[in-house]
């Protein structure tokens, strides 16, 4: 599994037991976002899990729940919108008080409505991202086969939505007719990100016209072309979410620096994943499922490799500029390898096994043998090859624990 899973469980506004599922990255998280199901669905609909599982992935920690009265959560459904906010409310401060405040809100239909009209009770929020949502909350009632008029008079009533039955009351009906979600929009102080499907069959494309001349700049918009309501497709859900993660990133929280140099790396839960940071560039590294990882990056050994190659181009190319050669190329393909003693040329130690690391070199462009010869001995020269064939030590230190 590429990312890790919590469950979680926290009060609504209400008290009813809100169940959720914190997906976590590898190492820490970017940031933090919190996202609203479409109505009526639960956390594991496709867009839910899929855009979370994603965003994790791309490093941003993202809890998805299930509003009151789905899925796993108690209490009753049919509140009203005006709960659904609440809900979002009180699983925003669920994040603050655990890993941090969300940054960034992503609803999906008509919780993409819920997340706009979330967002200003939410401190901390930069920006909002809604996925085929409706304009205005009264869309709804036309998903719902029952009769409104004879719910409004008595109070209460049964219908049925999608073709599961529901109870929902009178002021569920009002509160669809009377949020102003335009105003909310247009009130909006985060960045905005309306993403629609052009064929979208439940709710239509000038729903997301609607949304986006009513917010402020900065806004964004972005097509789903071919992608239905639910983004069934799992191509669809996950270009939504690495889209997502791409636009918000300019509006999240910049990344803490350790003020260190050189390379830190950090592993947490129960996988070999592990997170590797140099300055602003953060990568995963990891080991093949056949011995116990999840291939989400390199190895150990290919990074090692990795930075040999890597240095050796560089040192060639720096070289052939100082000097004239007209070198054009240089690929180098490394391997490692353990050997025995006796079937390495550098070694007396008979019967010991030791290390070797193969170098294939490809040097492209009108050079002379005697020009190439003298690419190869620079080749040895590289700070990275003199470091792994010099004397080479290393210094330990243990830090004290925060806990001590």
């Amino acid at each position: 599994m590429p990312v890790t899973t919590i469950t979680q469980t926290f009060a609504s506004r209400t008290g009813a037991a809100l169940s959720g599922t914190l997906v976590m990255p590898v190492g820490e998280p970017r940031a933090v976002a919190l996202f609203a199901h479409c109505f009526t669905c639960t956390m594991r609909s496709h867009a839910a899990s899929r855009i979370s599982d994603e965003l994790a992935r791309l490093g941003v920690a993202t809890l998805r729940f299930d509003f009151t009265g789905l899925g796993k959560s108690g209490g009753s459904f049919g509140g009203g919108f005006a709960h659904d906010v609440e809900d979002l409310v009180a699983a925003a401060d669920h994040l603050r008080a655990t890993i941090g405040a969300p940054s960034l809100l992503i609803g999906h239909s008509l919780g993409g409505a819920a997340v706009l009209a979330a967002a200003s009770l939410i401190p901390g929020v930069t920006a909002v991202a809604t996925l085929g949502a409706p304009s205005d909350v009264a869309h709804i009632l036309k998903t719902i086969d029952g009769d409104l008029a004879a719910i409004e008079a008595d109070g209460s009533g049964p219908v049925a939505i999608a073709g599961q039955p529901f109870a929902i009351s009178a002021d569920f009906i009002r509160q669809a007719r009377e949020t102003d979600l335009i105003g909310a929009v247009h009130g909006l102080k985060a960045a905005l990100l309306v993403m629609h499907s052009p064929t979208d069959q439940i709710v239509g494309i000038d729903h997301a016209r609607l949304l986006f001349e009513a917010a402020r700049h900065p806004k964004s918009f972005v097509s789903l072309d071919g992608a239905d309501h639910l983004l069934t497709r799992d191509a669809d859900a996950r270009y939504a979410a690495r889209l997502i993660a791409a636009w918000a990133d300019r509006y999240l929280p910049a990344a803490e620096m350790t003020g260190l140099e050189g390379v830190s790396v950090r592993n947490s839960g129960d996988t070999l994943a592990t997170s590797v940071m140099a300055g602003r560039h953060r990568w995963v590294a990891d080991e093949p499922v056949t011995v116990g990882g999840a291939d989400l990056g390199p190895t150990p050994y290919d990074l090692l490799l990795a930075a040999l190659g890597a240095c050796t181009a560089m040192t060639l190319r720096l070289i052939s500029r100082r000097e004239k050669i007209p070198l054009q190329e240089v690929i180098v393909r490394l391997a490692h390898h353990r050997n025995h003693a006796e079937d390495c040329l550098h070694s007396d130690q008979v019967g010991a096994r030791v290390q070797a690391i193969t170098r294939e070199f490809e040097l492209l462009g009108p050079l002379g043998e005697d020009q190439r010869q003298h690419l190869m001995d620079i080749a040895n020269r590289c700070p990275v090859h003199r470091t792994l064939t010099g004397e080479l030590h290393i210094h330990d230190s243990l830090r004290p624990s925060a806990t001590n």
